[in-house]
C-alpha cells in the first residue's frame, strides 16, 4: 500500500513538473484508438458539405429566373415601343390625306378617275 501511495505521489510530482515547464502530458487514446476530435471535425465538414449541396438548387433557380426576367423586360420594352409606333400610325391614318395615300399605295383610285397601267418599265 505504501508503494501504491508512493507511485501516485510520483505521478503527481511528474505532473507538477510538466506544468511548471509548460508542457502537457500526453493523453492516451483509450483502448479503441478512436480520435474523437478528428471524428467531430469530419462530421462538421460533412454537415457543411450537405448544407452547401442544399443551396445549389435554389441558387440555380434564382439565376435562371433572374436571366429570364431580364429577357422579358427587354421584350416588354420592345413591345411598348412597337405599341407607341402603332398608336402614332393610327393617329396618322385618321387624317384624310394620309388615308388617301395609303389607299393609293394599295392601288385604289377615286371614283371618276381614270386608271393607267404602265407595263414593261426598264429596270433602274
Amino acid at each position: 500500500m505504501a508503494q501504491a501511495a508512493s507511485a501516485s505521489a510520483q505521478r503527481a510530482a511528474a505532473r507538477r513538473k510538466q506544468r511548471a515547464q509548460g508542457t502537457r502530458p500526453k493523453r492516451t487514446t483509450g483502448a479503441s484508438g478512436i480520435r474523437w476530435d478528428r471524428v467531430a471535425r469530419t462530421a462538421l465538414l460533412a454537415t457543411l458539405g450537405i448544407v452547401l449541396l442544399l443551396y445549389i438548387s435554389p441558387l440555380h433557380r434564382w439565376i435562371t429566373q433572374h436571366n429570364l426576367a431580364k429577357q422579358q423586360n427587354a421584350e416588354l420594352q420592345q413591345l411598348e415601343k412597337q405599341n407607341t409606333d402603332l398608336k402614332a400610325h393610327i393617329k396618322l391614318l385618321h387624317d384624310p390625306s394620309a388615308l388617301e395615300a395609303e389607299a393609293r399605295k394599295l392601288g385604289m383610285i377615286r371614283r371618276g378617275e381614270r386608271e393607267y397601267v404602265v407595263r414593261n418599265l426598264p429596270d433602274r
